[in-house]
């Protein structure tokens, strides 16, 4: 499976980039993406409810690429797992951002509304599909491709050339059917991070994003966004 060969030019973590690219894949314009500024209780409190996603941008380290594979075997052996979680398999190199925000929104269709177009229709028609399926039917998609190409040359730092190596990562973190699951693109399959619930799942995300951050102590590259309403 992993002789699959394309990339794009990664997406910037940037909150106007990334609304931007949500509402050209057919997400209501009531629906944003915006800066998460802290963990604490005082920062969270300023987002506006419900929040239905966040995504986290963390350095991929050569530590963090060894506890993943760790934790998928684990994962593999012993964590549920709701049929009703979408995801999807990562075979694009700096297609994280926009597979992320794919889960995100993929998970929220119903409460999101989502409009006719390029989203609702790829979640439509691999809804049924295994997440290598549905990775590979990404990889074909060209109207959702050609949208993260023209959004990606629009942050305010200058894009990297598509075959950049790209030191971050980009993971999503939704609330499915009482448990809150991280969703990373690169991984075997959803991490159960434990139970949750609408009204808890962004205290919930933070606990998971403060242990990312605990693990790489002296690292800064850490940002975070969420979906919110207006």
């Amino acid at each position: 499976m992993e002789e699959r060969k394309m990339a794009w030019v990664p997406l910037e973590s940037n909150p106007e980039v990334m609304t931007k690219l949500c509402h050209k894949l057919g997400v209501p314009t009531k629906w944003n993406i915006v800066d998460v500024y802290g963990l604490e209780p005082d920062l969270l409190a300023i987002l506006t409810k419900p929040v239905l996603a966040m995504i986290l941008l963390y350095p991929l380290s050569d530590q963090e690429k060894d506890r993943g594979l760790k934790e998928d075997s684990e994962t593999r052996e012993s964590s549920t797992v709701s049929p009703d979680v979408y995801f999807l398999k990562q075979f694009i190199s700096n297609a994280c951002g926009t597979i992320a925000l794919i889960h995100s929104l993929a998970n929220n269709a119903e409460k999101l509304e989502l409009e006719d177009g390029f989203l609702k229709s790829f979640i439509e028609e691999t809804k049924d599909l295994s997440p290598f399926e549905r990775g590979d039917r990404l990889m074909q998609a060209g109207d959702i491709a050609d949208t993260h190409k023209e959004l990606a040359q629009e942050g305010q730092t200058e894009a990297p050339n598509e075959n950049a190596r790209v030191y971050h990562h980009f993971v999503a973190f939704i609330e499915k059917d009482g448990h809150i699951y991280e969703l990373d693109g690169r991984r075997d399959g959803p991490i159960n991070h434990g139970v949750s619930s609408p009204s808890t799942f962004l205290e919930d995300a933070a606990r998971v994003c403060k242990e990312y951050m605990q693990r790489n102590p002296d690292e800064m590259g850490f940002t975070m966004v969420a979906l919110t309403p207006d």
